[in-house]
């Protein structure tokens, strides 16, 4: 699975964004899926990451989380990312504030489409180097070049 074939392009990067608690990534991240859906609002797909976050935590460790959430009437997987301006509490797995975020949505009957992703992108941010990488990059055309360099190897 490409990463970057999932965000399509630069435009689903948001580089140093300035949400200030997880509520609010949250919030952002389904603002920026939506853009890439025709028929799913921003408000439906808040609630399914918050619905999939009360079941508990997606911060991985290591400054990364990647809410993610099965939606009905969705026929292709969706992803957004954004790293943020300062680290933010996101309940991660090492308590460790988050400073980038993927979010996925992943159809309804998505079956091990879903779980190929979230395995490609864990294994993807256990990768000290790629993190620190995408933490340096001053823009969303570098992440783009970033994660298209690492589909490429």
């Amino acid at each position: 699975m490409l990463i970057a074939a999932l965000l399509v392009n630069a435009d689903n990067i948001d580089c140093q964004n300035t949400a200030p608690s997880k509520k609010r990534i949250i919030e952002n991240i389904s603002n920026m899926l939506a853009k890439s859906t025709k028929d799913i609002s921003a408000e439906t797909i808040f609630q399914a990451l918050l619905e999939r976050e009360r079941l508990g935590s997606t911060g991985l460790g290591r400054g990364v989380a990647i809410p993610h959430a099965r939606i009905p009437g969705l026929n292709h997987t969706v992803a957004a990312m954004m790293t943020l301006a300062t680290p933010v509490n996101y309940d991660a797995a090492d308590n460790k504030p988050v400073d980038i975020v993927v979010g996925l949505l992943v159809p309804e009957d998505g079956g091990e489409h879903h779980l190929q992703h979230l395995s490609r992108l864990v294994t993807l941010f256990r990768e000290t180097k790629t993190c620190n990488t995408i933490r340096n990059a001053s823009n969303t055309e570098q992440i783009f070049e970033i994660l298209l360099a690492i589909d490429d190897d």
